[in-house]
């Protein structure tokens, strides 16, 4: 096989977003991107592409970026470049003195969503996360979607077995608090989305959206109901209790809980919640009995869901409908994706294994809620946390009390971060640590394939050559090496990356027995080689019955078709009971709480987050063409409210948490009572040329990291109380 170097039009798939679109990429002979389409031979994508995925070139090349590591002068505040020993030797000599000092507990790492799109990030972030050796492990998963990913432990016994509505078979769609016109979909693989669902309707099906916002995938929809923020789990509840009520149930798999589920049901009846949602009785019990009778159907529900008060508790439901409706785990109903190199779990999952120091907040997922991490740095004490790691996030602009979390970072002993730009959240670092270009890194999703909408596999190989430069894995690994105080050069001829790739492949090999089989395994480095072994040991992989490995996806770039999603019940299943728990205790605890809050009366004005199209997180705001049109910082709001209030041009608004002076966008897509601002700017102390120009305000000055979702301990974004008083 020839050169990839060697064309100059390549493939891979897109970084940016959730959808892994295949791209086609033509780079000039100096290796810059000169254009970007999309791959109409992706038996996935099919040749879609977003915006964000045209400018990706922009990205990858942006001159603000960060290239070389970075060292800071804390007593002037200013930085120098540095070489790749002269950083990494500050760190070995640093980090390992604080925890010698401190103890290992007094160490934390953050990860940001972009790990979820890197080789990297899948397979060396958790080599460096065990070299830290702490519990205060945090990341973007518990300010998006950890209650989705603690409910489907809780039912499935797995966090990563999470149902997807399999859009190209189904009938019905029920969507609440997603807009995947806008974000292209979320814990739901899906490119083109936009064409899966014009495609069901021409079938003749048909989907209903269920948001506080007519979103732009609102107005594709065939219906769509407003809600009040926060009170998806009252609405959904309403809808179990109706199926109950009516005898409409049909559950066709094995479950566990189904008389628990119904008395706990039992408060929450249609009129009831009528109260709490805004939605009227008659809706509610219309929507269960239309899910009911639909010949497949699928309920799904993603970010303005999972970041509220009762997030758990919503993605618990939107499943156990699917269940009591007999669409779980049926073509056109709710499926599991069989990801060719994913990672299944031996044992049924844990919630709460160990708590945060200062809030007792539960681990999930072998993490704690970053809603407490500011607490975490700022209490005095045994294990308070003095020396952090970020990978790639900008937690002062994506977590909640962002004006806290900065001045946390700002009395650390020593901070290191790799990312590829100085931000709001690595301008306190001592060391940052530069990836290269994406075009310079192998593309693999681990993770999204997880939640795809239809089996596929596609591999892409660097486009362009490294140089002098390290990979970010030899990054990630090294920095493994240097924060646990072990070598981080070459040893015996064998560099950090090497070494723990061979550890990783000979333990894999000789758990699965085939130790006598790592000569067979194929690829340019040990990288390539540990993903040749995942996809030998997977369940299309030449090692276990199938076919596939690393050659037949280098020999298909374009990407293979692994066929729809098939039933994997009770196989997939790691409950103890082997069943789907359809009532789960830690859900049912909580049921109480909201049983509590059923009469509550609405505050006068809630504050809730809105997605883009151009954007998906702080990092994409560099760029001139993902910052223009309708890709601005300012406050939705119902011209209603705008009267009612007295406001002008700009307002004042305020939380428990803090208070924000923003531009008003009056709009009659909003519902009254609820304003809404996009998540990810605030860039007024960054040295990003575009994002400072557009800067914009922090949504998170508003947002209280007191306030979590309490199974999962997400932090709540939507609902949030605010006033709005003039300026």
């Amino acid at each position: 096989m020839a050169d990839v170097t060697e064309s100059r039009n390549l493939l891979r798939t897109c970084p940016l977003c959730e959808a892994v679109c295949g791209l086609e990429i033509t780079l000039d002979a100096d290796d810059h991107v000169t254009s970007v389409r999309g791959d109409k031979q992706d038996p996935f994508s099919k040749g879609f592409l977003c915006p964000k995925g045209a400018s990706f070139g922009h990205l990858d090349e942006d001159p603000d970026r960060v290239t070389e590591p970075l060292i800071r002068d804390r007593a002037t505040d200013t930085w120098r470049t540095a070489s790749w020993n002269e950083a990494f030797d500050l760190i070995a000599e640093r980090f390992p003195s604080v925890i010698a000092e401190y103890g290992k507990q007094s160490a934390a790492a953050y990860v940001g969503n972009p790990n979820a799109h890197t080789v990297a990030g899948a397979l060396y972030v958790p080599v460096l996360l065990r070299a830290l050796g702490t519990k205060n492990i945090f990341s973007a998963s518990t300010a998006d979607q950890m209650p989705k990913q603690v409910a489907s432990g809780l039912m499935f016994g797995d966090p990563l077995t999470v149902p997807v509505p399999d859009l190209d078979r189904t009938d019905y769609l029920l969507m609440l608090g997603a807009n995947p016109l806008e974000s292209n979909g979320s814990l739901c693989t899906a490119p083109d989305f936009p064409g899966r669902l014009k495609a069901l309707q021409r079938r003749g099906g048909r989907f209903v959206v269920v948001d506080p916002r007519v979103t732009r995938t609102a107005k594709l929809a065939d219906e769509h109901l407003f809600i009040r923020p926060g009170s998806d789990a009252y609405l959904l509840f309403g809808i179990v209790h109706t199926l109950f009520a009516e005898q409409l149930t049909d559950v066709r798999v094995e479950v566990a809980g189904l008389d628990e589920l119904r008395t706990a049901a039992a408060a929450f009846s249609p009129d009831s919640v009528a109260l709490r949602t805004g939605v009227p009785a008659a809706t509610v019990i219309r929507l269960a009995r239309e899910l009911a009778a639909a010949p497949t159907a699928a309920v799904y529900a993603r970010m303005g869901t999972c970041t509220a008060e009762f997030g758990t508790i919503t993605q618990w439901l939107v499943d156990a409908i699917n269940a009591l409706t007999g669409n779980l785990d049926s073509p056109g109903g709710a499926m599991f994706a069989t990801a060719a190199a994913g990672v299944t779990r031996s044992r049924p999952f844990r919630l709460g294994r160990w708590t945060s120091r200062v809030r007792e907040l539960p681990e999930a997922m072998g993490e704690l809620p970053v809603a407490t991490l500011a607490d975490e740095i700022l209490t005095p004490g045994e294990g308070q946390i003095r020396a952090l790691v970020t990978v790639a996030g900008n937690p002062v602009l994506s977590a909640p009390s962002g004006a806290r979390l900065d001045a946390a970072f700002a009395q650390l002993d020593f901070m290191v971060s790799v990312d590829r730009y100085r931000n709001e959240t690595t301008r306190h670092a001592d060391v940052i640590l530069p990836p290269p270009r994406p075009v310079q890194s192998p593309h693999y999703d681990f993770a999204l394939l997880q939640f795809a909408v239809h089996n596929y596999a596609r591999y892409s190989r660097p486009l362009v050559p490294l140089g002098d430069r390290p990979s970010e894995s030899a990054v990630l690994a090294r920095l493994a090496a240097a924060v646990s105080g072990m070598p981080h050069e070459s040893a015996d001829g064998i560099d950090p990356l090497t070494g723990v790739d061979e550890l990783i492949i000979a333990g894999t090999l000789q758990k699965a027995g085939m130790a006598d089989r790592r000569d067979e395994l194929v690829g340019r480095d040990t990288t390539e080689q540990r993903i040749d072994m995942m996809l030998r040991l997977g369940p299309y992989g030449e090692w276990t019955g199938g076919t596939l490995n690393l050659q037949a996806l280098l020999d298909n770039p374009h990407g293979i078709d692994l066929g729809p999603l098939r039933p994997k019940l009770p196989g997939a299943l790691r409950t103890e009971s082997k069943r789907v728990e359809l009532a789960p205790a830690p859900l049912l605890d909580d049921v109480a709480r909201m049983r509590a809050r059923l009469a509550d009366i609405a505050p006068d004005v809630v504050l809730i987050g809105r997605r883009q199209l151009r954007s998906n997180n702080s990092w994409m705001h560099n760029i001139g063409q993902l910052v223009s049109g309708s890709n601005r910082c300012t406050l939705h709001i119902n011209p209603v409210d705008v009267a009612r209030l007295g406001l002008g041009e700009h307002a004042v608004v305020k939380s428990a948490a803090g208070m924000l002076t923003v531009p008003l966008e009056p709009t009659e897509t909003i519902m009254p009572g609820v304003v809404s601002l996009p998540h990810g700017w605030g860039h007024a102390d960054s040295t990003q040329t575009v994002a400072k120009a557009h800067a914009g305000v922090n949504a998170n000055v508003l947002t209280d990291d007191s306030m979590v979702d309490v199974p999962s301990g997400n932090a709540v974004f939507n609902g949030v109380p605010v006033t709005l008083n003039p300026v």
